[in-house]
């Protein structure tokens, strides 16, 4: 064991040798650790997930400041916006490494950052906003730090998908939150197919650049009269929430510009299904889908818009000479 650690192990210890009572004080007097290195006691070694706000900077939580505070080590997608968060709540960052871990680098950041965790440091992960691991690269970290035996906690907060359910007005009890789609419309449309049948409330998160083209295949594949909410700027100044079916909603912003901010997609579940289509509906669908995609894609889109075993509706395509 080098000195470093050895150094390190120690002032855990010491850190850690305070009576419950005591220390319970000194967190609840200066929750955020403000008064000085010296005025709260060590955070619990191991990975702390933080959740930041996804635009008010108010809805961050007492407890992501405490950790904030006293985290031996931050790591941020985005550094500028932690430290930015960081000042206005007035939680100083006192010497303490404060290291980028993002999709670019997230291979050659992670083994420094479970070497800290694997000699007794406490880290805090901070997405660019909201919580981390939903659509962040901090899923890998958590994971290798689980599988590494290490601990894993989690300071829960903002959320933009949850904010979006809460919002939208559409059915909450089942929910699949499905990412980004992909930004090409013949695999965002193959995508979209794989998610059609399913019977619950589907969320998507999307660059306003590209929202007009997904809700115009949202409405193709899913169906146009399937209820939908697009909400964007949630929290902030701007906040919007326009609800309608997805065929409205797509041909409403067809004639826009692109909306401005974060933008969420959240989808109602499909109607109960009215029986097996009869013949010449399935050949309809076939056609219409083989018109634009794969026998492959065709065959998985009409499968989950129907419900029908897939062997059959690919028997069917077969026989349509396709």
């Amino acid at each position: 064991m080098s000195a470093n650690t050895g150094a390190r192990k120690a002032k855990l210890r010491r850190g850690g040798d305070a009576p419950a009572d005591e220390a319970g004080a000194r967190a609840d007097a200066d929750p955020a650790g403000l008064a000085g290195p010296d005025a709260a006691p060590r955070l619990p070694a191991g990975l702390h997930l933080v959740a930041t706000p996804i635009g008010n900077a108010a809805d961050i939580t007492l407890r992501a400041l405490d950790v904030l505070a006293r985290a031996d080590a931050l790591a941020a997608e985005d550094t500028r916006s932690l430290r930015r968060l960081m000042e206005i709540h007035g939680v100083a960052l006192r010497g303490r490494p404060l290291l980028a871990y993002h999709d670019r680098n997230g291979d050659a950041a992670r083994p420094a950052i479970l070497a800290r965790l694997e000699v007794g440091e406490s880290v805090a992960l901070v997405s660019d906003a909201g919580t981390p691991l939903i659509a962040d690269p901090g899923y890998k970290l958590a994971r290798d730090a689980a599988r590494a035996g290490l601990p894993v906690t989690t300071a829960p907060g903002p959320s933009s998908v949850l904010a979006a359910l809460s919002l939208a007005g559409l059915p909450t009890d089942r929910f699949l939150f499905a990412g980004f789609p992909p930004p090409r419309s013949a695999a965002r449309r193959a995508f979209l197919a794989e998610l059609a049948a399913i019977p619950a409330t589907l969320v998507f998160l999307e660059s306003p650049r590209r929202a007009a083209a997904a809700l115009a295949d949202m409405a193709q594949t899913l169906g146009a009269e399937r209820e939908a909410a697009l909400c964007r700027e949630l929290t902030k100044r701007f906040e919007e929430v326009r609800r309608a079916p997805l065929g409205e909603l797509a041909q409403a912003l067809a004639g826009e510009d692109d909306p401005r901010g974060e933008v969420v997609l959240v989808v109602g579940p499909p109607a109960p299904a009215a029986g097996r289509p009869d013949d010449e509906t399935l050949d309809a669908m076939l056609d219409d889908a083989l018109g634009s995609m794969s026998l492959k894609d065709a065959v998985r889109e009409v499968q989950a818009a129907t419900g029908l075993p897939r062997k059959d509706v690919y028997a069917r395509a077969l026989a349509r000479g396709r």
